[in-house]
Order: structure tokens, then C-alpha cells, then sequence
């Protein structure tokens, strides 16, 4: 019979020679440069938090991030491709709530949400801002739901995608104010953010980022942010609920994900550079100058979040808002 000191030993050997591919890709990583897919057109929220955290993300690690635009179907394009890519680390998606949303809002997706990704870790919390067109007869949320109450049906808002942030905001707008808007989508928060400015369409909620240069320069009119309190940088825009929406609350939300078989000490590399990014000085000084609250936390957090997230809106999202 073997003594346990004839059987460690092997096991030990087995075990470590087993982790050290892992721990050898881990001290190469990266060899190249890291793509960071965009689930949006640029513009958006998103695109603008990417090319400012990309450039310090990328002094951390040696190499260039890289911002690819894939706009499309709410994300799914993008994550589409994010699945199917090689799991070393040189692939990211920056994702927001659409990515937990997607599973309520697709009757079938080409992957499985909670499966197929591993989180690397939470990015920030963003208001969203809720912009009318100058022209629209509505100076105040107030009355801007008294003006759709007279036209059941005859108002639309334009948003990034069904499912998207700004389709969430507005549906939950829709709910609490018992009224009637028409759904007008686009590729990404920019394009629908310039034809609210154009006039094509009359109202949209976007992030406070993208929104406030154009309410600024007099091309958009903010009616309100979706937020628990005022915007500190812009406190003189009420919120949704100080508008006369009580308890009506929305947060755009953004995560960086990666294929799920990304070795976890690649893993934990690029959550160390996300963290690093989001605690620089000038990078965080832009970052919450764009009304971000950044929120950072390791890889288990965020997919738990994530998680929860997905649970949430299979309750909320109606079968017939589902799409074939």
C-alpha cells in the first residue's frame, strides 16, 4: 500500500505543471495589442468612457488598447464577436446594461450571457439625461407628459437599439407616467442623439456625457437626469423624480468583459490595469467631469452583478417587447 508521502509528491507535480501554462501566458500578457469593442456607434457614452480609459489602460500594459466600434442589435454584434474570439486577454467588450438585458429582449442570442463571458470588473455608474429638442413645446418633464397625454401615440424618442440604456430609461419612463411614446431605434446613442438635434425625432434619454455639450450649446433642451439626486456638475438640471415622476430612478451601467476562458491570472492582469485606470487622477478627473461615478471592484463582483442584472429585467421586459 502506497504511503501518503508516494502519492503527494506526483499529485503536487501534476498540479503545478497543470497551472503553469496559465501562469506563463500571465507574465507574457500581452504580446499584441488589445482590441476593446464598442457594442455602440461613436458618440455614445460608451465610445467616449472607452477612448478615455483605453489610452491609460494601454500605458499599463505596454501595448495599445484599441477602440472597435461594432454597433448593432444592442450589443449583440459586438458580443457576438467577443464569443467566438481567441480567450488570451487581447479581446475586451465594454458592455452596459443592454448585455443583461439582451436575454429578456431576444427570444434567442448565439451565446449564453451568464456562460460564455467572464467579467473582469465594473467601470462606472452613469445618470442618463433626458433631452427634447428645442422646438418640442415641452420646457419641463411635467410638460412634456401632459403634451404625450394629449397626443396617445403621436410623440416618439429615439434610442440606441430596443434593449439598450437609453430604450431601458424610456420603457420605465413610459410605465411610470402611464403614457404613450413610439419607439424610433438606432445603431448607437450618437446617430439617435443627432436626430433629436436635427428634430427628426423630438426626445431620447442619453448620458449625461454625450447630452450635456449639445444642451450647452443650446441644440438640446435638458428636461431632467434619471439619477437619485442632482448631477454635482450640473445642478441645475432637476431630476426625473423632482420633475414629477416620484421614485423614478435609471443608471446606465458599464462593465468590461472577456471571452469566459480567459485564464483567471490574465484575468486578474487586466482587472489590476482597469482599477489603476479608474484611480489615475487625470483619467478619473475626466471620467466623473462626464458625470460617471466609477465604481471598480474585482471580477466576482461584477459578474454577480451581472447576474442579478439578467434576472432582473426577465421579470420586467413584457413577452411581446421580445424580439424574433
Amino acid at each position: 500500500m502506497a504511503r501518503p508521502r508516494d502519492w503527494i509528491v506526483p499529485f503536487v507535480v501534476v498540479v503545478v505543471a497543470g497551472a503553469l501554462p496559465a501562469m506563463v501566458a500571465a507574465q507574457a500578457f500581452p504580446t499584441k495589442p488589445i482590441r476593446m469593442l464598442v457594442t455602440y456607434a461613436p458618440g455614445g457614452a460608451s465610445d467616449i468612457n472607452a477612448r478615455i480609459l483605453g489610452p491609460r489602460m494601454g500605458d499599463g500594459f505596454g501595448t495599445q488598447v484599441i477602440v472597435d466600434n461594432r454597433p448593432g442589435a444592442s450589443g449583440v454584434i459586438a458580443t457576438g464577436i467577443l464569443q467566438k474570439a481567441t480567450p488570451d486577454g487581447h479581446t475586451l467588450a465594454l458592455v452596459d446594461g443592454a448585455h443583461a438585458a439582451n436575454p429578456a429582449m431576444y427570444r434567442k442570442l448565439p451565446y449564453d450571457t451568464v456562460r460564455d463571458f467572464a467579467a473582469v470588473g465594473m467601470v462606472t455608474r452613469i445618470p442618463m439625461l433626458f433631452v427634447v429638442n428645442p422646438g418640442l413645446a415641452a420646457a419641463s418633464v411635467k410638460e412634456l407628459v401632459a403634451l404625450a397625454r394629449a397626443k396617445p401615440g403621436g410623440l416618439n424618442y429615439a434610442s440606441a437599439g430596443a434593449g439598450s440604456p437609453t430604450f431601458l430609461a424610456a420603457e420605465l419612463f413610459k410605465t411610470a407616467t402611464e403614457i404613450d411614446l413610439v419607439h424610433i431605434a438606432y445603431k448607437g446613442g450618437g446617430p439617435a442623439l443627432a436626430e433629436v438635434v436635427a428634430g427628426q425625432v423630438p426626445m431620447m434619454f442619453i448620458s449625461v456625457a454625450a447630452g450635456m455639450p449639445h444642451v450647452k450649446a443650446g441644440r438640446a433642451r435638458a428636461l431632467g437626469v434619471t439619477s437619485a439626486q442632482r448631477v454635482p456638475a450640473h445642478p441645475e438640471i432637476p431630476t426625473v423624480a423632482e420633475g414629477g415622476v416620484p421614485g423614478y430612478q435609471y443608471y446606465l451601467w458599464q462593465t468590461i468583459v472577456a471571452p469566459a476562458a480567459v485564464p483567471a491570472p490574465v484575468l486578474g492582469r487586466i482587472n489590476r490595469e482597469l482599477l489603476a485606470a479608474l484611480a489615475d487622477p487625470p483619467t478619473r478627473e475626466r471620467l466623473v467631469g462626464l458625470g460617471n461615478e466609477l465604481l471598480g471592484g474585482t471580477p466576482a463582483e461584477a459578474d454577480a452583478f451581472i447576474r442579478t442584472e439578467v434576472a432582473l429585467w426577465r421579470k420586467i421586459i413584457k413577452p411581446e417587447q421580445r424580439i424574433d
